[in-house]
């Protein structure tokens, strides 16, 4: 319980809280931020030899809190704190920071952090950006890399978002009713993304960063006790759950990727499959239809299938040309490709995409899909092409091997595509 895998957890696990309550005692993002981080280094040094907390969350935020009024205290040249071995027996103060710590006060915490990064003065794009790196704790690389932007430019965007919360532009106040709800979008979107993150991972790194997907879940699950009448927040919640249902099945042995028609469908997680397809259900009866619902449903479809071959494809197709139709993206009618395949076949497939390849040139599922549709219709040489453009915008060693599979089996036309 003490070795350093489980305290990276707990303090994963704490941020969003310790955080949150944090910047409700300083109303400063930069002082919370570095009190949590004071209290994470502090926790590092001192949990392995002492043992856990009994709640590692009100431990961070006592200690973060102490960190934060020592720097205050030193600066304003007022009294110091007890030193470091006295700040750290907690002793009966961190019972009563626990005993504190009830659901009301945690929700409010959670929500004021995630409201705040999510606020309509910051413009969309910092809004995701800085509640990744604040309530996620995901580090400026991995955010720059989901947005396809320089690191350098990501950190600027943080910063200018900071600088604005900073500069009391944005309340600290945790919103009312209505404002709540028109900030759900933002705040969706930013559970989505680092959802995505964690979902994204090859095999060799999907335990790791597969916790930002379990974080995903948890905050998402937070909305709804929340919000229980939002059916998108009901949606998302169950998309992701479906999703992340697949995890044991996704890789083999060696890492590679395994479609989704080729998974072993008893690896998957019955429970959240469960939990997901009830929560699609109850939010489809609020008939207030939004994209994240149509992709749980698409997802639904597929968790519902006893065998890849039982699978609905005319209702996947259906469901994809409902949402290109909410939200016209060439990825969406590339997705929707997959399901024409499988119900016109290939040639209908190819021709729904070939217009798309100036607008997704640089994407690496399309020259993959492109090229499977090719080897379908007898095309080898076209195919081959295709394939080696994917693998050269292959994001990963997973994705590339994945590839390079279906030029191995370019002679016998076996090659499938789907998802994973």
């Amino acid at each position: 319980m003490t070795d350093i895998a489980w305290i990276e957890a707990a303090l994963t696990s704490a941020r969003p809280q310790a955080l949150g309550a944090l910047l409700r005692y300083f109303r400063d993002l930069d002082t919370a931020e570095e009190a949590f981080q004071e209290a994470c280094l502090k926790a590092l040094r001192h949990w392995p030899e002492k043992g856990p907390p009994r709640d590692p969350t009100a431990w961070l935020i006592f200690v973060g809190r102490n960190a934060a009024l020592d720097g205050v205290r030193r600066r304003a040249k007022l009294q110091e704190l007890p030193d470091e071995a006295a700040i750290s027996d907690l002793g009966d103060a961190e019972d009563a920071m626990a005993d504190r710590l009830d659901g009301a006060h945690y929700r409010d915490d959670i929500l004021r952090l995630m409201f705040i990064c999510c606020h309509p003065e910051l413009p969309a794009t910092q809004q995701i950006a800085l509640a990744l790196r604040i309530v996620a704790g995901l580090s400026v690389r991995q955010i720059a890399r989901a947005f396809l932007v320089g690191e350098a430019a990501m950190e600027q965007r943080i910063t200018r978002a900071k600088a604005r919360i900073a500069g009391g532009e944005v309340p600290f106040e945790t919103p009312g009713a209505a404002e709540r709800a028109e900030r759900l979008g933002a705040v969706a979107a930013m559970l989505y993304l680092v959802f995505n993150e964690g979902y994204s991972a090859g095999a060799t790194d999907a335990g790791e960063r597969g916790a930002l997907c379990d974080e995903a879940i948890r905050l998402a699950r937070l909305l709804i006790r929340l919000f229980p009448s939002e059916p998108e927040i009901m949606g998302l919640t169950a998309l992701m759950l479906l999703q992340r249902s697949r995890a044991k099945a996704r890789f083999d042995p060696n890492g590679e990727a395994i479609l989704l028609e080729e998974q072993d469908r008893s690896l998957w997680n019955k429970k959240m499959i469960a939990e997901g397809l009830a929560l699609i259900d109850k939010a489809m009866r609020h008939r207030q239809p939004g994209a994240y619902q149509i992709q749980a449903a698409i997802a639904a479809l597929h968790a519902r299938a006893a065998r890849a071959a039982d699978t609905d494809w005319s209702g996947i197709a259906a469901l994809y040309a409902a949402l290109e139709r909410m939200q016209p993206s060439p990825v969406i009618t590339l997705n929707r490709s997959v399901a024409v395949a499988k119900v016109h076949g290939p040639a209908a497939a190819l021709a729904l995409i070939e217009p798309l390849e100036n607008r997704l040139a640089g994407y690496f599922h399309f020259f993959g899909v492109k090229g499977a549709y090719l080897v379908d219709l007898g095309r080898h040489e076209e195919a081959r092409a295709a394939f080696n453009r994917a693998i050269a915008l292959a994001a990963s060693p997973a994705d590339a091997a994945h590839i390079r599979r279906h030029l191995d089996r370019l002679t016998d036309g076996s090659t499938a595509i789907g998802g994973r």
